[in-house]
């Protein structure tokens, strides 16, 4: 298909192209020889005039002009995509859709027990597709590659609309045998004992909890580091370790295990939790039913403060 005279397909390629700078790269990502990519590489460095991908060393790096047409490429192909992809009405008890959503353990735990067995009930043919948030979500949901993202304040992209989903407390979760949770937890102690603590994505990002107490000034004896939230209540059973958790996680797992819950020691702001999409799909008549049976989830729990 052409559009003054560009082959439409040709626009695929290019972003596959740019996105990796790499041939090779790009014919894995379409499941096409790496003869046919080049052949689009060619067509697209005539129809552009600019090589677009340039030799540095023994590899490809994107030139001056390509890297000005990579974002406004994301934004078209997105724009196209959401285009596509919406039916003229929306029936719940009748679509065959799956949804991409780059969330945390943490919300997986808290929200999507409840979310999924709403769906069952009355969207059967519906599919969510979860994925952790990394270093690479802003990106994608860019590209239109997921369809929701949510995260704390601090991780959303300001070139997506966003809005508060709600607000988590932060509490001092650790072994309900321990004597260090048998008292008032004063700040000496918090910080003196072991720490389990949480990092997130293959690019060291700080989350919300290390980023306040970085912020006081306060430093952890991190005796333990992991990839999950989720991951904590196990390292602190049995052991004099304190963890920082986020309160409807650590009430969980009290529930489930052998944990104790205390005041923070120092005073924390709640965590504002963003739900965030692609601007293109604001009027997505499914993305918005999908947004509803999200509050509908979220005001059902009195533990966490909803935002209208």
């Amino acid at each position: 298909m052409r559009f003054k005279g560009l082959d439409l397909n040709l626009l695929v390629a290019l972003e596959a192209l740019l996105e990796g700078a790499s041939v090779s790269q790009a014919a894995k990502r379409l499941h096409l020889s790496q003869p046919a990519v080049s052949a689009s590489l060619r067509r697209l460095r005539e129809w552009f005039g600019d090589p677009l991908l340039a030799a540095n060393g023994k590899g490809l790096m994107l030139t001056p002009y390509a890297l000005r047409l990579k974002p406004q490429l994301a934004e078209l192909l997105a724009q196209i995509d959401a285009f596509a992809s919406q039916p003229a009405q929306f029936d719940p008890a009748r679509t065959q859709r799956r949804f991409r959503i780059a969330m945390s353990d943490f919300l997986v735990s808290v929200l999507l027990r409840p979310l999924t067995s709403e769906i069952a009930l009355r969207a059967p043919g519906i599919e969510l597709d979860i994925v952790t948030p990394d270093d690479s979500s802003v990106e994608l949901l860019d590209r239109g590659e997921i369809d929701l993202m949510i995260v704390p304040q601090d991780f959303v992209s300001p070139r997506n609309p966003s809005r508060l989903l709600f607000e988590e407390n932060h509490v001092v979760a650790g072994w309900s045998g321990s004597p260090l949770m048998q008292a008032p937890l004063t700040l000496d102690v918090f910080a003196s004992a072991g720490h389990v603590s949480v990092r997130l994505g293959q690019i060291v990002r700080l989350t919300f909890a290390e980023a306040q107490l970085r912020a006081l000034g306060i430093n952890r004896r991190e005796e333990i580091i992991v990839p999950a939230f989720t991951m904590v209540p196990d390292l602190l059973v049995g052991t004099d370790r304190l963890a920082i958790m986020h309160e409807r996680l650590a009430r969980l797992a009290a529930r489930r295990s052998e944990i104790a819950i205390a005041p923070l020691p120092v005073p924390f702001p709640p965590m504002r939790e963003m739900v965030q999409y692609h601007r293109a799909r604001t009027d997505d008549a499914g993305l918005r039913w999908l947004l509803r049976e999200i509050d509908a989830v979220i005001a059902a729990d009195g533990s966490a403060s909803h935002a209208d």
